[in-house]
């Protein structure tokens, strides 16, 4: 591979401004009783790991879909799954049943956080370098430049490290 010094830049730009976006707050920090975007991935891990799976999407006394009940597809909820296995081997009270409603704490911000720049770093961006690399008739240097453009979209990094969601590919 041809320049893979400038895509390794790029790579390294696009990651640096990710995590420099998500050391400020996010939407709904303090605020209950909803808490925000963060809130919701949150007890989403709560509700994917507490409950069957044939629950994860209906109204109960375990599972009330008015506070974050879990619209997305189930890819997104065995992600919520995954990281929810992470967050109990780090600290079980971040997804307890009922009690971990609003939980916030600084180390539990950088779970999720890690949690989100992981997914990027795993799945969007060699998504984004394999789809670029892909393209015909265009040069390698155009087609870092389109990598670095898609990977410094601020459309996806403020929902995703500003505002508190997660860009999976569905």
């Amino acid at each position: 591979m041809e320049k893979w010094y400038l895509m390794t830049t790029v790579v390294l730009i696009g990651l640096t401004v990710r995590w420099t976006v998500s050391l400020n707050s996010y939407s709904g920090a303090g605020k209950p009783p909803m808490f925000g975007d963060y809130e919701a991935q949150r007890h989403w891990q709560e509700i994917t790991f507490n409950l069957p799976i044939k629950q994860w999407y209906f109204n109960s006394s375990d599972n009330n879909l008015l506070y974050w009940g879990l619209d997305y597809p189930p890819l997104t909820a065995y992600h919520s799954l995954l990281c929810a296995h992470v967050a109990k081997f780090i600290n079980p009270d971040w997804i307890a049943l009922h009690t971990s409603h609003g939980y916030e704490s600084p180390a539990h911000k950088l779970f999720m956080r890690t949690t989100v720049f992981i997914a990027d770093l795993l799945i969007y961006i060699p998504a984004v370098v394999v789809y670029c690399y892909c393209l015909k008739d265009m040069s390698t240097k155009k087609k870092i430049a389109n990598i670095l453009c898609i990977l410094l979209y601020p459309g996806l990094i403020l929902i995703d490290y500003g505002h508190f969601q997660y860009p999976l590919l569905i």
